[in-house]
């Protein structure tokens, strides 16, 4: 499923899996269509090498999820379960996207990985490095693309491993009953009584150790993987004086 619409959105989250951004950020979208910014979702593949569930019960899973989450599937694409790969073609996917979208904000799974950790699937990292290349293909102006280039304002990632300290934690406290609803929408998934693993659970429980940074009952924590230019350090703790571009990407589309 795809749709080639050219609608703007505030940010573009990309997933692996069909579950993935909502595990990942699910809490921050609600927080943020709360508030009014528009949030597209590019999924890259069917999930179909899943334990549970089809490609056709996954993508039902995702309109679902979407819906209670407010968010616009942009996009469900198949690139391959298990195949994913970081390579000419796949970057230049995500810089269509970037593009056609020109999103401020852009999260995607963190793009490294421990040691054959559950959490570091190769497709999650395979997916970072795809959208952080993308991220910078959106700006060179000669690749094969039709839309004109794009600088996003910020790259955050999601999905850290536990070696990687978050650089920002968001509370979701208030976010989190409907973030619950949003993942229990994937029920191949996380109600599958096939399963042995309680991952409603687990999420649960790596909302309150990240919550528990920021001393709030739920949280998300997020990596950035370089500086990020701010304009008014007040808004780093809710105190803005006015309502500013907060995430200033620095002047460098390059003209390769």
């Amino acid at each position: 499923m795809q749709e080639n619409n050219a609608e703007i959105f505030d940010l573009l989250a990309f997933g692996a899996h069909p579950d993935d951004v909502e595990v990942g950020c699910g809490g921050l979208i609600i927080k943020l269509r709360k508030r009014g910014y528009r949030v597209g979702l590019v999924i890259l593949t069917q999930g179909e090498m899943g334990t549970g569930g089809t490609p056709e019960l996954r993508r039902q899973e995702v309109l679902e999820a979407a819906e209670i989450m407010g968010a616009s599937v942009i996009a469900h694409l198949d690139m391959g379960d298990c195949r994913l790969e970081d390579n000419y073609e796949s970057r230049l996917v995500a810089a269509g996207f970037i593009r056609r979208h020109r999103p401020k904000i852009v999260m995607a799974p963190w793009f490294a990985g421990g040691h054959g950790k559950r959490a570091s699937h190769p497709d999650h990292i395979a997916c970072g490095r795809i959208v952080m290349n993308g991220v910078n293909y959106a700006t060179l102006k000669k690749l094969p693309l039709e839309e004109p280039p794009h600088a996003v304002g910020a790259l955050f990632h999601f999905f850290l491993p536990p070696e990687v300290a978050p650089t920002f934690v968001v509370d979701i406290t208030d976010e989190f009953e409907p973030w619950i609803k949003a993942l229990s929408a994937h029920r191949t998934q996380f109600l599958n009584p096939e399963k042995n693993r309680d991952y409603i659970w687990q999420l649960e429980s790596m909302a309150r150790g990240y919550g528990g940074q920021i001393g709030v009952k739920y949280g998300q924590g997020y990596a950035i993987g370089e500086p990020l230019r701010i304009e008014d350090p007040f808004c780093l703790v809710g105190a803005c004086s006015r309502v500013p571009e907060m995430f200033v990407r620095r002047p460098d589309i390059q003209e390769e």
